[in-house]
């Protein structure tokens, strides 16, 4: 069964890292699976979501999903968006990025750390949104409850997230800017371009969040339209195809899954700029990751059953604000790129863990009353 379902996800990563160690040695070895293990990391939930609404659709619509949805996932967002992010940043062409980084990696990695500041402005807010939108979101399931209630609490303001997040991009860019002017005032130009860049990641997150929150609506209006259509067909004895009622259903959810996959998508790919700026070693890393989250997806549906694993979504989350921070941190001052990608695993680590220990307390007071259970729940978040 599990060499059925990551069959292809065994052999790419297998060619993955055989290619980053010919490319650039045991350093690029390294960086390749780090991404790997990252973009596996933050797109869990986004595999655990795809399951819950890939198992509602037909058997031909899951196939889209997984041929075609495969090919905008992996080539489109995870190849060529992060090759774009580079040109648009450079102000070079798409084709003229690839060379350089291809050809003349001194010239490239020079437009790349020009270019840095306003990429990581653009991500550290996309990304910092995601994060402060998860934790002041109030859940049943708490991992670190003594962080974790009371800023719940605090999420019932309206808009904090996004007042928080642009006071957050208004000390970077004024601290940016004191920081160039001390230094011979060489970037002060730049502090300007850190504001607007991290207004636009504040914008995109907007967008991509309001595209999926109207994919979703559209979807829940036409399965309960259809829902409807059915039941008046069998009442006047003119039953629908369930062909067609499939194919509209299934067609909104084959849109909404694409904009969710990419929304989803954009943390990992912004992220991977915190690790490296070789954009080869991105395109490996982040390809073989999302291989891992469509036969993790595919897993699940097969499986019938979500994982039990309930604090993964959280340590992903605070990866996201861990890497939102260092991507900030990192337009003024150097970060080691194997410190930042372990924090990630790190936290990864720890949720795993926290999990193991909350099923086996739970496992362990089966029989028992139930406010003894809750209270074992409880003790076993970190």
């Amino acid at each position: 069964m599990l060499l059925k379902t990551f069959g292809w996800s065994f052999a790419i990563t297998a060619l993955g890292l055989v290619a980053a160690a010919f490319y650039g040695g045991w350093t690029a070895f390294g960086i390749v699976a780090i991404l790997a293990v990252l973009e596996i990391s933050l797109s869990f939930d986004n595999a655990v979501v795809n399951a819950g609404i890939l198992k509602k659709m037909s058997a031909f619509w899951q196939k889209i999903f997984l041929t075609i949805g495969v090919l905008i996932a992996v080539f489109g967002m995870r190849l060529v968006f992060p090759v774009v992010i580079v040109a648009i940043s450079a102000k070079i062409g798409p084709i003229d990025a690839v060379d350089l980084a291809l050809n003349d990696k001194d010239q490239y990695q020079q437009l790349v750390t020009d270019a840095h500041p306003s990429i990581a402005a653009f991500g550290g807010m996309f990304l910092l949104m995601i994060f402060l939108d998860f934790i002041f979101e109030d859940r049943d399931i708490q991992w670190l409850r003594w962080i974790e209630r009371p800023l719940a609490k605090l999420g019932k303001v309206d808009m904090l997230s996004v007042c928080i997040a642009l006071i957050v991009l208004l000390i970077t860019s004024f601290t940016f800017a004191v920081h160039a002017h001390q230094h011979g005032g060489g970037h002060v130009d730049k502090a300007q371009t850190v504001l607007i860049s991290g207004i636009a990641g504040l914008i995109t997150y907007m967008v991509v969040g309001g595209l999926s929150g109207y994919f979703e609506d559209r979807l829940e209006d036409e399965e309960e339209r259809a829902h409807e259509e059915e039941e008046q067909a069998e009442r006047s004895g003119k039953k629908k195809p369930a062909v067609v009622l499939a194919g509209q259903a299934a067609f909104f959810m084959f849109l909404y899954l694409e904009v969710l996959d990419a929304s989803f998508s954009f943390d990992g790919v912004i992220g991977a700029f915190a690790i490296t700026n070789d954009i080869v070693l991105m395109a490996l890393g982040l390809g073989i990751g999302a291989m891992y989250v469509r036969s993790l997806t595919v897993y699940l549906v097969r499986q019938g059953t979500l994982d039990d694993y309930v604090y993964l979504e959280h340590g992903a989350h605070y990866a996201i604000g861990a890497l939102s921070v260092i991507l900030l941190v990192t337009i003024q001052y150097q970060i080691n790129e194997v410190i930042t990608g372990l924090v990630g695993v790190v936290l990864i680590a720890l949720s795993f863990w926290s999990s193991v220990r909350r099923n086996k307390a739970l496992a362990e007071a089966e029989g028992k009353a139930p406010a003894s259970g809750e209270k074992t729940e409880v003790s076993s978040g970190v």
